[in-house]
């Protein structure tokens, strides 16, 4: 019997640590806190609950994953917002890239005559 109290405390301990790290917006029917405290409250049943209903399906996709720069994860970002802005920054990179190209054939050129 001592191993049946020691095995529920390891799925609350999995259950607990489960529900902290998904996701909210993977969680199913209830919020995260009313997850957290149903599987404190009311162990088994709390455990058994979160397993059954709120656990996310394991083939659904996470619908958002934060990239650590709230710069990009504005909505719509990727939308020009100024369009003369937007040709001018088209005409930088373009310069930039044209840049590169003559660096390399220069660097190239310098190459093969040193060979």
């Amino acid at each position: 019997m001592p191993y049946l109290f020691l095995l529920s405390f390891v799925i609350l301990v999995v259950c607990l640590i489960d529900i902290i790290t998904t996701d909210d917006s993977r969680i199913r029917n209830l919020p995260k806190a009313a997850w957290i405290l149903l599987v404190i409250i009311l162990p088994l049943a709390g455990m058994v609950a979160w397993l059954v209903a709120g656990r996310p399906y394991a083939d659904e996709a996470p619908r958002y994953r934060s990239t650590g720069f709230p710069e990009y994860e504005r909505l719509g970002r990727h939308i020009a917002q100024d369009q003369q802005s937007d040709e001018e920054f088209l005409r930088e990179c373009r310069a930039r890239a044209e840049e590169q190209r003559r660096r390399y054939r220069e660097e190239r050129r310098k190459d093969e005559a040193q060979e």
